[in-house]
């Protein structure tokens, strides 16, 4: 059922929040950058923490996404943004 979803967002099907936009960009710049609340480089197994917590917060916005999307799906209703 996820690749439906994503299917639906990226032929414009589904539109995602503003908040959940700015998340996914944001894990993945924070992810990404050098600079991070516990670095990996001085705490090598204690830097990966910050890390997931912050994935752990994207996984939990990408699955009430989908949830949105699959209530939309039962109920045959049409998203008015």
């Amino acid at each position: 059922m996820w690749m439906k979803f994503f299917k639906a967002i990226l032929s414009g099907k589904w539109k995602l929040s503003a908040v959940s936009w700015v998340a996914a960009i944001g894990t993945v710049v924070y992810v990404v950058s050098p600079i991070d609340v516990i670095p990996e480089l001085f705490l090598p197994f204690i830097g990966y923490i910050d890390d997931l917590g912050i994935w752990g917060v994207m996984s939990i916005l990408a699955a009430r996404e989908k949830s949105r999307w699959e209530a939309s799906l039962r109920d045959g209703s049409i998203q008015v943004d």
